[in-house]
């Protein structure tokens, strides 16, 4: 019967608040082999998703429309996917990014006039808004009723699934998730990119570029630098890593178009990609 009963094959664990499941494990049961086998990824992502039931995702702009073509199949299955642990109870939040859209027209702006670096933060925020939007539409009608930027603004009633997007200048949307994972009171979040890991230099530059499977915040900052704007391209953003390590939130980075790797990981299963922590 693989992982047994109740909700993703578990319940809470199996049968009861702590329950036995269909293993005999239970919920320290299982933490305890995970430990014992030194299976550490796999038991931090399982206690962080599995008990709360709350999913933070900040998904890159360039999963939404890779190479100016928007990515149908890609979310197809995405919304599927979604849609499946909305029906099993859990509460969403799916924060999107401006991807390569909003580095061609800033890209593009500055060759015709001298623009300020706020006012391109405006612009990379409004290409974040136009694919939030577009994600709203498509999650119709399970989605909250307007993209929410602000993590703080009051929402009615308590909805299930919401779309957020960029907010204000000098606020990257890897850094609203956060906010959102704090005021969800979530510990982690899932950073959906283009790549499968972070690596300990950059692997379009450096053919001998190692994945990292595991690796803590200071380390990771240490890699990207303490530098960040709008126009940089990294895994996790500078702003939002610090951000992250000061309120002890975790952050997945996995590739967002391997579906099923996605999957595993929202199910506390063995996924390939880096937990930084």
């Amino acid at each position: 019967m693989g992982w047994g009963l109740g909700t993703w094959g578990l319940g809470i664990w199996g049968l009861g608040t702590w329950g036995l499941g269909t293993w005999g494990l239970g919920i320290w049961g299982l933490g305890i082999y995970l430990l014992r086998t030194a299976n550490y990824k796999l038991f931090i992502i399982i206690t962080l998703i599995m008990v709360k039931k709350k999913l933070i995702l900040s998904l890159g702009g360039s999963l939404i429309i890779p190479q100016d073509k928007i990515a149908i199949n890609f979310l197809k299955k995405f919304r599927v996917l979604i849609l499946k642990f909305l029906k099993n109870g859990y509460q969403i939040v799916i924060v999107t990014g401006g991807g390569g859209i909003n580095r061609h027209y800033n890209q593009q702006a500055q060759k015709i006039n001298l623009i300020k670096n706020q006012d391109l933060d405006w612009l990379g925020i409004a290409c974040s808004k136009l694919n939030a939007e577009f994600l709203r539409l498509i999650f119709s009608p399970f989605a909250y009723e307007k993209v929410v930027a602000n993590p703080e603004t009051k929402l009615k009633g308590q909805p299930k699934l919401i779309i957020g997007s960029g907010w204000q200048p000098g606020c990257s949307t890897d850094k609203q998730a956060v906010m959102w994972a704090q005021k969800l009171k979530a510990d982690l979040v899932v950073n959906l990119t283009d790549i499968d890991y972070v690596y300990d230099q950059d692997p379009d530059k450096y053919k001998n570029a190692q994945p990292i499977k595991k690796i803590r915040w200071p380390d990771f900052l240490k890699i990207i630098g303490e530098k960040w704007s709008p126009r940089t391209s990294t895994p996790f953003g500078p702003p939002a890593s610090k951000l992250a390590q000061q309120l002890g939130i975790k952050v997945a980075v996995i590739n967002g178009k391997n579906i099923k790797n996605l999957e595993n990981c929202l199910k506390g299963q063995n996924f390939k990609g880096t937990l930084i922590y």
